[in-house]
This record gives C-alpha cells, sequence and structure tokens, in this order.
C-alpha cells in the first residue's frame, strides 16, 4: 500500500511511504478488536470502591429487643443491614478488573483497527515535524494545511520530540503517541491517523526484515 508523503503545507513532496499489505491490507477481525478495547477500558478502572458491612459500621452489637413476647419481630443490633447506618449486604470491594490477552490477539486486534484506517483512507504521513520551540498555533495551521484540524487525529512518530509533544498537548483532537506506545483503543477513537515519514518508514523496514 503506498501513501504519499505530505509537507506541513499540505502538498505533496514527490516521495512515498510502502506500508506492508500484511497490515494495512489484512482481513479486520472485528472480534480480537472488541476484546482489545474491552481490556483498555477495563484496565482504566481503578477498582478501588467499597462499602461498609454490617461488622464495620458504627453501632452497639446489642440485641435490641428480647427475641420473644413483644409483639414486632425479632431483631438483631443496628448494624443489620435493613437498617439505615446499617451495613451493606454483598456490596462491591476493591478488586483488579484486568483482562488477560494473548500477544497474538492483541497484535491481531492492532493489525485489524491499522486495516479499516486504511480501507476508510483515514491514513496520512507527513514529512516529519521540526519546531524551533512549543507552538500550538503552528502544529494547528499544520492540521490546517493537512484539512484535519476539525477531525479527532492521532499524531504518531517514531521518537519523543518535546516541542511537538508540548505544541498538541493543548489541543484536545490531537492525542500524539510513539509508535511504540500505539495501542488498539486509541487507533479507534481516532478518525484520521497521521503519521511522521520515520515513523511510516520503520513499518516498512519491519517487515523488509522479517521477509
Amino acid at each position: 500500500m503506498k501513501i504519499e508523503v505530505l509537507n506541513t503545507k499540505g502538498s505533496t513532496t514527490g516521495r512515498s511511504v510502502e506500508l506492508p499489505e500484511e497490515i494495512f491490507g489484512a482481513a479486520p477481525n472485528n472480534h480480537v478488536i472488541y476484546l482489545a478495547v474491552k481490556q483498555y477500558l477495563a484496565a482504566q478502572r481503578q477498582g478501588t470502591h467499597k462499602v461498609k458491612t454490617r461488622a464495620e459500621v458504627k453501632g452497639a452489637s446489642r440485641k435490641l429487643h428480647k427475641q420473644k413476647g413483644t409483639g414486632g419481630s425479632r431483631k438483631g443490633n443496628i448494624r443489620n443491614p435493613l437498617y439505615k447506618g446499617g451495613g451493606t449486604i454483598f456490596g462491591p470491594k476493591p478488586h483488579s478488573y484486568d483482562i488477560k490477552l494473548n500477544r497474538k490477539v492483541k497484535d491481531l486486534a492492532k493489525i485489524s483497527a491499522l486495516s479499516y484506517k486504511a480501507q476508510e483512507k483515514a491514513i496520512l504521513v507527513v514529512e516529519d515535524i521540526a519546531m524551533e520551540s512549543p507552538k500550538t498555533k503552528q502544529f494547528m495551521e499544520i492540521l490546517g494545511n493537512l484539512k484535519v484540524a476539525d477531525k479527532k487525529t492521532l499524531f504518531v512518530s517514531p521518537e519523543y520530540n518535546d516541542n511537538v509533544e508540548r505544541s498538541l498537548r493543548n489541543v484536545p483532537s490531537v492525542l500524539g503517541v510513539l509508535l511504540s506506545d500505539i495501542n488498539t483503543y486509541d487507533i479507534v477513537n481516532s478518525e484520521v491517523l497521521v503519521m511522521t515519514e520515520s515513523a511510516a518508514k520503520i513499518f516498512a523496514e519491519d517487515e523488509t526484515a522479517e521477509a
């Protein structure tokens, strides 16, 4: 799959990058995408919810009144879950929501998500961006030139660049990630995937190395 490299003005540079068909042309698997997204969202949950049982709430342990002869129902102590201020029955306890997925399943999910983006023609490759200082306005101008300023964008670069990162982090519609940290949820959650030329070339180099 060949994609033209654009410059920061949005014009073609005359260069192109060959993205591997094994990844960007693969048949997507919806179920593994669902599993990967489910795992990601589950991992965001802290799992620190906690309520007190009748053994933990405040209150005397004495029996409220004798068992028989009052004409009323039988009652234990004031910490009974049926009373206001009493304990909670079968309430939530702290626990992890982590879901285990095999590496091959997660890799297939990522490939499927990238393949969908390729089918939707929602992948752009832009020349490596060099910024002398952090400037959000300048970065937004680049996105405008690429015609993605109004879209939810995943910006992928091969390595951390402090000026670029600080320029994009104040833009609500843009998420910047390193190529090594890209995940299925971020791909699915974006409308367009913008890769730097260096990041795109890594895909081709990895494929060549495997061959």
